[in-house]
C-alpha cells in the first residue's frame, strides 16, 4: 500500500454565499413595519495551511475532492445568516502549489504559512440594507454569490540542508541511519529506498537535515526509475553529497562513471549548478573497497571535490563528514539573504478607471468588469424590480454611455461576463424624457400612497363636497 505521495491533483470548491432575504416587517398596528431582510452568509474559503506533523499528500491521494460549507441565508427580523465554515487543510512543509498549466501560485514554507486555495463566495444583500430614500421598501433581495471552484496542483519538495545522491545501493539509507536517528529500509538489493528519507544531524553547534534521495540511475531526468518522481527533493538543499559505491559487483560500473553519469542527470533537471559538491567514498570498510578509494581520491579532488572515506557498517570517518557538512550549510545559511519583514503596499486604481470595459464582437458587445460581473451573479432574474435594480447599478456606473461610444444601439446583443458565465440581453438604452421619468426603474411606489383610513377620509370629503356642488347648482334664487 502507498504510504508516500509527494504529488496530487487537488479538487477545491468554496462554499457559495448565502441569499438575502425579502421581508417586510408585519406587527399589529403598524402596516407600513418596512423591510427587515437581513443579508446572506459568506460561503467558506479552503485554506492550504503548514503543518509540521504532516510529512506526505497520501490523504488527498485517496479524497482528492474537498469543499467548504455554504453561508445561510438572510432570514426576516434583521437576522443575517451564519458565515460558512471554512476548510483548513494541513500539507506538508515545502509544498508548492500549481495550477492546471504548471503556474506557480504559492510556494508553503515555514509552519502556520497559509494560502486559500479557494474563496468564498460573498453573502448577498437583504432588502433591509437595499433601502434609500428613493427605494423606501424593495421588494427584491441580492443572491449570494458562487464559491471559487477549481483544480490545484501540490507538490512536496522536501525542505534539507543536505541531499545524499547517487546510484541504487550506494549505501545512503545506511550513511542517514549513522548520522541521524532516521530508521530507513536497508537491504541488500537495488531500489530499496522508494520514498525521501530525511534525518536530524547534530554536528557541535550546528543543527541541520539531511534526505536520502532514492536511487538515480541514467535516464533519470526523463522519467527512467524512480529519478523524475524525487529529483524535486533536492532542489531545496544546500549542499549535495554523491555517495559513490567502491565495493560495487557490477564489474561494468566504477565510482567515476557513477559520478558522472549523476552529474549528468542533475544537469538535466536543471536548477542545481549552484549548489556545492561534497563526495563520500562508502564502504571503504572492504579490502577492495579501501584500495579503490586510494586509487580514484587523488582523481576526484584534482576535479575540485571535498572527499571523505567512510564506512556506515564500521562506523568510520563518519564525524569528519558530518562536521564538514555542517560548516558547509552553516556557511549556506550565512550567506542567504535576510528576510524582510512584509510591506503593505497601496495601489490605488487610476482617475480614468471605469473598473470595467466593453469589447465589440463578432454581431455582439461583451462587458468585462469585475463590478458588472458580479451584480449580475448577484441578481434574481425571476424579479423584475431586481433586474430594474441591475439596470440603475450598470448605468450609474457608466456602461451605457460606454456601449453608446463602442456603437451599439437599441436591440443590439450585450453581454456581461466571459465566456463560461454570462449573461445574454438586448440592450434597451435608457430614456432620460417621456414615461419613464414618471418613475426610475426598480423604484417601489407602494409607500407613496396615502394612507388607508386617511384616504377613505378623502374620498368622503370628496363625495360631501360633489353633493353640496350639486345641491348648490339646483338651489333657487
Amino acid at each position: 500500500m502507498t504510504t508516500f505521495v509527494d504529488r496530487v491533483e487537488l479538487h477545491v470548491a468554496a462554499g457559495n454565499g448565502g441569499h438575502g432575504c425579502a421581508s417586510v416587517h408585519r406587527e399589529k398596528f403598524k402596516p407600513l413595519g418596512g423591510p427587515d431582510g437581513g443579508n446572506g452568509g459568506r460561503g467558506g474559503d479552503v485554506i492550504l495551511v503548514v503543518d509540521q506533523s504532516v510529512t506526505t499528500l497520501l490523504d488527498y491521494h485517496h479524497s482528492p475532492h474537498r469543499k467548504a460549507t455554504n453561508g445561510k441565508p438572510g432570514e426576516g427580523g434583521n437576522r443575517s445568516g451564519k458565515d460558512g465554515t471554512d476548510l483548513v487543510l494541513p500539507v506538508p512543509d515545502g509544498t508548492v502549489v500549481l495550477d492546471k498549466r504548471g503556474n506557480v501560485l504559492a510556494d508553503l514554507i515555514g509552519e502556520g504559512t497559509t494560502y486559500i486555495a479557494a474563496q468564498g463566495g460573498r453573502g448577498g444583500l437583504g432588502n433591509a440594507a437595499l433601502a434609500s430614500a428613493r427605494r423606501k421598501a424593495p421588494g427584491f433581495a441580492l443572491l449570494g454569490e458562487p464559491g471559487h471552484s477549481g483544480d490545484v496542483i501540490l507538490e512536496l519538495k522536501t525542505v534539507a540542508d543536505v541531499a545524499l545522491v547517487g546510484y541504487p545501493s550506494a549505501g545512503k539509507s545506511s550513511l542517514i541511519s549513522v548520522l541521524s536517528a532516521a530508521k530507513p529500509k536497508i537491504a541488500d538489493y537495488p531500489f530499496t529506498t522508494l520514498v525521501p528519507n530525511l534525518g536530524v544531524v547534530t554536528a557541535g553547534s550546528t543543527v541541520y537535515t539531511i534526505a536520502d534521495v532514492p536511487g538515480l540511475i541514467p535516464g533519470a531526468s526523463q522519467g527512467k526509475g524512480l529519478g523524475l518522481e524525487f529529483l524535486r527533493h533536492v532542489e531545496r538543499c544546500s549542499v549535495l553529497v554523491h555517495v559513490l559505491d567502491t565495493a560495487a559487483l557490477e564489474s561494468e560500473r566504477d565510482p567515476l562513471t557513477d559520478l558522472d553519469v549523476i552529474e549528468a542527470e542533475l544537469a538535466q533537471y536543471g536548477g542545481l549548478d549552484d549548489r556545492p559538491r561534497v563526495v563520500v567514498l562508502n564502504k571503504v570498510d572492504v579490502p577492495d573497497g579501501k584500495d579503490l578509494a586510494d586509487i580514484i581520491r587523488p582523481d576526484l579532488e584534482a576535479r575540485g571535490y571535498q572527499v571523505f572515506e567512510a564506512s556506515a557498517v564500521a562506523h568510520l570517518g563518519l564525524k569528519e563528514v558530518s562536521f564538514a557538512l555542517a560548516k558547509i550549510v552553516a556557511e549556506a545559511r550565512a550567506a542567504k539573504p535576510k528576510d524582510e519583514s512584509t510591506r503593505v503596499v497601496i495601489r490605488p486604481k487610476a482617475v480614468d478607471d471605469a473598473g470595467f470595459r466593453v469589447v465589440a464582437e463578432d454581431g455582439f458587445y461583451r462587458v468585462l468588469g469585475e463590478k458588472p460581473e458580479r451584480w449580475v451573479r448577484q441578481t434574481d432574474f425571476a424579479n423584475d424590480e431586481a433586474v430594474g435594480y441591475l439596470a440603475d447599478r450598470l448605468a450609474r456606473l457608466g456602461v451605457e454611455e460606454e456601449l453608446m461610444k463602442a456603437g451599439a444601439h437599441s436591440g443590439d446583443e450585450v453581454v456581461i461576463g466571459p465566456e463560461d458565465d454570462a449573461v445574454v440581453f438586448d440592450w434597451e438604452p435608457s430614456l432620460a424624457t417621456g414615461a419613464e421619468m414618471l418613475g426610475r426603474r426598480g423604484e417601489d411606489h407602494r409607500f407613496d400612497a396615502p394612507r388607508p383610513a386617511a384616504q377613505r377620509r378623502r374620498d368622503r370629503d370628496a363625495e360631501r363636497d360633489e353633493a353640496d356642488q350639486e345641491f348648490d347648482a339646483f338651489k333657487p334664487f
